[in-house]
């Protein structure tokens, strides 16, 4: 019996944003569908705008893995995550050790299909940049639906997210926001039109 796809199914069950007061709690799982459907965005935009030949699907795939550890982890929220060195670096090897044991729930003749999924490949050093910033846009998303629902406990990290996209200076990430990110503003009338 192979419980990789039960696992998976269980993503719905995480919550993040354990620190913060939440008008509406969000689980991995919708967090890991926007983040897939944003790396796919961000990858075609990549290859259609800077011209890039990137494998917008793989994107996609890896977006909807990155967060699946976290069923065994649970959300380490950013503050506790990156404190310190050594925290971090610990959190590193519990999430590497919560990999391998996801992998090991997989058929053996699947787990090199899946092994990129969770440990990272040269050759998919620069889509993982894009799931990096599609991951932070998805979590900037959150603290403007937050925002407009009168919370302002997501404002601090709103700005700081924002600033951490910027940072990344990938031109595609930055064109994903200026042409889609307003539209979260906009209550589902507006949206409409």
């Amino acid at each position: 019996m192979k419980q990789f796809f039960a696992m998976f199914s269980r993503m719905k069950y995480i919550n993040r944003w354990a620190l913060m007061k939440n008008t509406r709690s969000e689980n991995l799982s919708e967090h890991s569908l926007d983040v897939a459907a944003i790396a796919h965005a961000i990858a075609v935009m990549k290859n259609i705008r800077f011209g890039g030949t990137l494998n917008a699907e793989r994107a996609a795939v890896l977006g909807l893995y990155h967060d699946m550890p976290e069923i065994l982890t649970g959300d380490m929220p950013t503050p506790v995550k990156y404190h310190s060195k050594t925290l971090r670096n610990a959190f590193r090897e519990v999430e590497s050790e919560a990999c391998l044991r996801l992998l090991s729930m997989l058929p053996e003749d699947m787990r090199d299909s899946f092994s990129p999924c969770f440990f990272k490949r040269e050759e998919d050093e620069y889509l993982w940049r894009i799931v990096k910033a599609a991951d932070k846009i998805s979590a900037l998303i959150k603290c403007i639906e937050e925002e407009k629902s009168g919370n302002h406990e997501f404002s601090s990290a709103l700005c700081s997210i924002q600033s951490a996209i910027e940072e990344m200076n990938l031109p595609e990430a930055k064109a994903f926001l200026a042409e889609f990110i307003e539209a979260y503003k906009l209550n589902l009338d507006e949206q409409s039109l």
